[in-house]
Parts: C-alpha cells; sequence; structure tokens
C-alpha cells in the first residue's frame, strides 16, 4: 500500500463594503445586537457551523490532498472530493480515504476545488460541513458541474455538522439529513448509495473572531469548543460502504 499525503494552506477571508453600511441611531448593546443577529439566523442553522458568513479574517487553513494504493486497472480508483471551511472535514475525509484503501483499491482525497475531470475514478465520495443547514456552496457546485459523469457511477455523500454534538443528537438526526435535500433536489440524477452523518469539531483557533464572539448565542450553549468527530462511527461507515462501491 503506497500512501502520499500533502497539505495546502488556504486563506479565507469575507470581505466587507464598509460604505454600504448605514448606522441605525437606535443604539443597542453589543448583546442585543448578537442576539437579535442569532435570531435571524436560527440557532439550529448556526449550530451546524452556520455562523460562517460571521467570519472575516479567517485564519490560514490547511487542506489535504493525499493518495493510496494502486488500481489494477485506469479508471478503477475511488476518490474522496471534499470542502471544508476549517480544515476537519478534510481529515474526515482522508479517514475515509484509509479505509477504503485498505479494501485494496486506489483512492484519492482532494478538496472538491482541485478536481476538474472525473474519468479516473470509478466511484466518487463527496462530503462537506453543513452551514446554514447546507453544504458549503464548492460542495453543490462540484456535484452540479460533474452531475453527468456522477450519474454514471456509485456516488456516496456525507456531512459534518456540530449538531451531531448535542446532547439530543439523536433526536436531530432527521433534520440533520435533510440538510441533503436540496442537493439531492438540484441534481436528482445522482443519488448516493449512502450517506454518512457525522459530528464535526470546533476550532476557534482556526475561526475568525466574529464568529468565536457569536457562537455562544447560536449554539444555545449545548456544544462547547472541542472535537466530536467519532472516528470508529466513521471508519465503520466508510468500511460498509467499501463493497458497495468496489462491487458495484
Amino acid at each position: 500500500m503506497v500512501s502520499n499525503h500533502k497539505l495546502k494552506v488556504f486563506v479565507k477571508n469575507d470581505s466587507i463594503d464598509k460604505g454600504k453600511i448605514k448606522m441605525s441611531k437606535n443604539k443597542i448593546t453589543r448583546r442585543q445586537f448578537l442576539i437579535r443577529g442569532a435570531g435571524v439566523v436560527g440557532a439550529t442553522a448556526l449550530a451546524c457551523a452556520g455562523a460562517g458568513f460571521f467570519a472575516a479574517r479567517q485564519p490560514a487553513v490547511e487542506f489535504i490532498e493525499s493518495n493510496c494504493g494502486q488500481a489494477e486497472n485506469g479508471g478503477d480508483g475511488i476518490l474522496i472530493a471534499y470542502a471544508s471551511e476549517a480544515g476537519s472535514t478534510g481529515e474526515i475525509a482522508e479517514a475515509i480515504g484509509q479505509v477504503l484503501c485498505e479494501a485494496g483499491t486506489a483512492v484519492e482525497v482532494r478538496p472538491v476545488q482541485d478536481i476538474s475531470d472525473l474519468s479516473s475514478y470509478r466511484a466518487v465520495v463527496v462530503g462537506s460541513p453543513i452551514h446554514a443547514s447546507a453544504w458549503l456552496p464548492e460542495a453543490i457546485a462540484f456535484v452540479e458541474t460533474h452531475r453527468n459523469a456522477l450519474s454514471q457511477m456509485p456516488v456516496a455523500y456525507f456531512l459534518s455538522c456540530l449538531t451531531l454534538a448535542a446532547p439530543d443528537a439523536d433526536n436531530l438526526r432527521p433534520k440533520v439529513a435533510s440538510f441533503l435535500d436540496p442537493v439531492r433536489r438540484q441534481v436528482s440524477e445522482v443519488q448516493p448509495v449512502d450517506v454518512g452523518l457525522f459530528a464535526g469539531k470546533l476550532d476557534f483557533s482556526k475561526l475568525s473572531f466574529a464568529y468565536r464572539v457569536v457562537w455562544p448565542f447560536t449554539a444555545g450553549g449545548q456544544v462547547t469548543e472541542g472535537d466530536y468527530r467519532d472516528w470508529k462511527t466513521i471508519k465503520a461507515w466508510a468500511g460498509n460502504l467499501a463493497p458497495v462501491l468496489l462491487n458495484a
């Protein structure tokens, strides 16, 4: 088994056009502003890391790219394509890739924005964190762009969502699963053979200061900073997925 691993470092910045912001004469406290903003957006969406649009000057993020194993024939490899805001979903993608590689096939793990051709793959796994009750836009765009190729091969989806770290996560799983409904409708010809739902990681060092300030008012106090990814569950899902992708 051959494995190569590299990291790409990107900085995501959300700019604000200050010229378009009008100041109100009615003063409110900082706490009132944050609570009102959270109410408009919705606590459930933001609990799934949906406060990303409040972010500015986000720290540099390392995005994983790796390959493992060798395919017996050209076009037999499996691609794990992922979108990520702070890098933790890329680590989930790599864990899935390692399990599939150990099942006896070539696997590549790459960010969705770096992929332009799917002709060398027999199956694709696509994943993203949930922001504002949906996959990241680049993950949806990837499926839309490659809809023709994806409709001709086995495809699996996965998501990471901090709502699944809440105490009542089991009751919230159907709601979290529904966050993929929009992409299913938008690209109806691509229907996943399986869907993985995983808790994510909240690491304030990888997020903007604004995100850190807003988070306590949007997560209902249920999810604090920490790594909630269950690697045993993630790898078990990938293990069950392997025969489905390899034998299709």
